[in-house]
C-alpha cells in the first residue's frame, strides 16, 4: 500500500511540460537593432557669411540594451543649400556616438533622447583646420507602422569650434564655437 501511494508522484514528477509554450511579453517583440535612415536639414553657422542651411541625408543605428537604453553611432552628409545665400559651395559631415533613452508613450507612439559627441568637417571652404570635435544632445517622436517598421521625426543641437575662413598661422587658427540645428524625418527598421 505504501509503494502505492508514491507512485502518482513518481509519475507526476517525470512529466517534460509542453513545447513551445513562451511567455510573450504584452508589447510585442523585443528587437536589439534599429537602424534609421531620412532626409535631413543642418544650419550652417561655422562657415561666415552663411545665410542658407544644407540638406543632406542621416544614417544612424541604435543597439538596444533592454527595454528603456541604447547606443547610438550617427553619421549624415549636407551637400545642398536650400538657397543661394552661401558662399563657395559648403558641404558638411559628422560622425556621432552616444547613449539613447527610447520608450513607448502611447499606442503606437514612442519618444527618444540622445547625448552625442564626435567629429563634424567643414569642406569646400578654405576653413583650416577643416575637422572639429562635436557634440550635443537630441531627441524626437516615432509612429510605429508594424512590430518592425515606423516613421520617426526628430531634430538635435550640435555644437562644434571652427575657426573662422582667412584665419591665419599667425592668430593659432583661433577656434569659434559654433551650433547648428538639425531636422530629420525617416524611416526606422528593427530587427
Amino acid at each position: 500500500m505504501v509503494p502505492a501511494t508514491f507512485m502518482p508522484l513518481a509519475a507526476t514528477s517525470q512529466v517534460a511540460p509542453a513545447r513551445g509554450s513562451r511567455s510573450v511579453d504584452e508589447n510585442g517583440p523585443s528587437y536589439k537593432y534599429a537602424v534609421f535612415g531620412g532626409f535631413s536639414y543642418s544650419s550652417l553657422n561655422q562657415v561666415n557669411q552663411s545665410r542658407s542651411g544644407l540638406i543632406g541625408g542621416e544614417v544612424y543605428v541604435t543597439r538596444n540594451f533592454g527595454k528603456y537604453l541604447g547606443a547610438v553611432a550617427d553619421g549624415d552628409y549636407y551637400k545642398y543649400a536650400i538657397s543661394s545665400g552661401n558662399p563657395g559651395h559648403p558641404s558638411m559631415y559628422s560622425a556621432l556616438f552616444g547613449p539613447e533613452i527610447h520608450a513607448t508613450l502611447y499606442g503606437k507612439y514612442g519618444a527618444y533622447l540622445h547625448a552625442l559627441i564626435g567629429v563634424e568637417h567643414s569642406g569646400g571652404e578654405s576653413q583650416t583646420p577643416n575637422l572639429s570635435f562635436a557634440g550635443g544632445f537630441g531627441g524626437g517622436a516615432e509612429y510605429d507602422l508594424s512590430p518592425r517598421l515606423s516613421i520617426r521625426a526628430g531634430g538635435d543641437y550640435i555644437g562644434a569650434s571652427f575657426s573662422v575662413i582667412n584665419n591665419s598661422a599667425a592668430l593659432g587658427y583661433s577656434p569659434h564655437k559654433t551650433w547648428n540645428d538639425r531636422a530629420s524625418i525617416g524611416a526606422v527598421y528593427r530587427f
